[in-house]
């Protein structure tokens, strides 16, 4: 019989964990587009990278060495009719996500996403997923309202930065959607590592396409890099051991455990950005913003996890495994 005091060690170890791959993961993105650090301006190939990566190691894990397993019952019209829309989803999220890093600031970006939970609603009504109803309308409502006083107060607001953020958010919600309606209305159950595994070669062929296209000959006529390429192959690793630690919380912690360590990694984010890069300046009509956003966050987390415990006590965790995909590849976010 385990030991409960092991066993609250480790779930409190794999909870740091996850908020510091993912924490460190967005900086590190960060780092290495940002013009006045490492400077690789190309989120497309950056994106592209972390995607093939991640789908060869995913191979070797679970095909060659098998120490990973993926879930089964995957067929090739579930492949065609839902990890394709997923993955193309999931493809835009990152790098719309991505490329917003080279407008605006991680914490700015950090605050645009609060706005998640009213994209993910607003679609789901429109396909039937979720209905209105005056408390999740006041909850909406909060949320927007503190995002765009966060906004409001934003020093270097770069529209274009804003933009495409937003357009990660919407791709983000999209993706949950297809999630909700191709994957569970089938029946099958997807983990963090199943999802790697099924959706990154997927995506990683969505990238490669606008790639080809946007920015091949940018980096072509950019002749040789002044930066050593394993900078590269360390992001796309840290990439990979952050969706790992989201498998091990999953697996160790419970849904609201999970929902209120990501509250406490956005925060953790918005902080430490300050701190470490220079076109981050933080306000407090910023501050005061983003904490009615994440309050509102908090409020709807925990309006959908009684909801579904109420439905089905194991539908919480199946309500985590499709969302908190989210953080498996950090946009800017994830």
């Amino acid at each position: 019989m385990a030991d409960p005091k092991n066993e609250g060690f480790l779930t409190y170890a794999y909870l740091l964990l996850y908020i510091a791959l993912s924490s460190g993961q967005i900086f590190f993105n960060k780092w290495v587009l940002s013009s006045k650090e490492i400077n690789f301006p190309y989120p497309l190939a950056l994106t592209l990278l972390h995607m093939i990566f991640s789908s060869v190691v995913c191979f070797i894990l679970t095909k060659v060495l098998k120490v990973l397993k993926v879930e089964q019952g995957m067929t090739p019209e579930i492949y065609a009719t839902s990890v394709v829309p997923i993955g193309a989803m999931f493809a835009m999220t990152l790098w719309l996500g991505n490329t917003a890093y080279l407008y605006i600031s991680v914490a700015f970006a950090q605050m645009l996403k609060a706005i998640m939970p009213v994209a993910v609603f607003v679609l789901g009504v429109a396909v039937g997923l979720e209905v209105m109803s005056c408390k999740m309308l006041f909850i909406m409502s909060m949320i927007s309202f503190g995002v765009l006083v966060a906004s409001y107060g934003e020093i270097n607001i770069n529209w274009i930065g804003v933009v495409y953020q937003m357009g990660g958010v919407v791709g983000e919600a999209l993706r949950l959607i297809f999630m909700e309606i191709f994957v569970k209305r089938k029946g099958l159950k997807l983990n963090p590592i199943s999802v790697m595994y099924y959706v990154s070669p997927c995506s990683a062929l969505c990238l490669f396409l606008p790639w080809i296209f946007l920015e091949r000959s940018k980096m072509e006529d950019h002749g040789p890099w002044n930066f050593p390429p394993v900078l590269l192959i360390l992001n796309c690793l840290c990439t990979f051991a952050l969706n790992l630690s989201v498998f091990l919380v999953i697996t160790h912690t419970s849904a609201l455990t999970i929902r209120v360590a990501g509250v406490v990694k956005d925060w953790v984010v918005v902080l430490l950005s300050a701190a470490l890069f220079a076109d981050t300046k933080l306000t407090t009509i910023n501050l005061f913003g983003y904490g009615i956003a994440i309050a509102g966050v908090a409020a709807y987390n925990n309006f959908k996890l009684k909801k579904e415990t109420s439905r089905d006590p194991s539908a919480a965790s199946e309500l985590v495994e499709s969302t908190q995909m989210q953080e498996s590849q950090p946009l800017v976010n994830r």
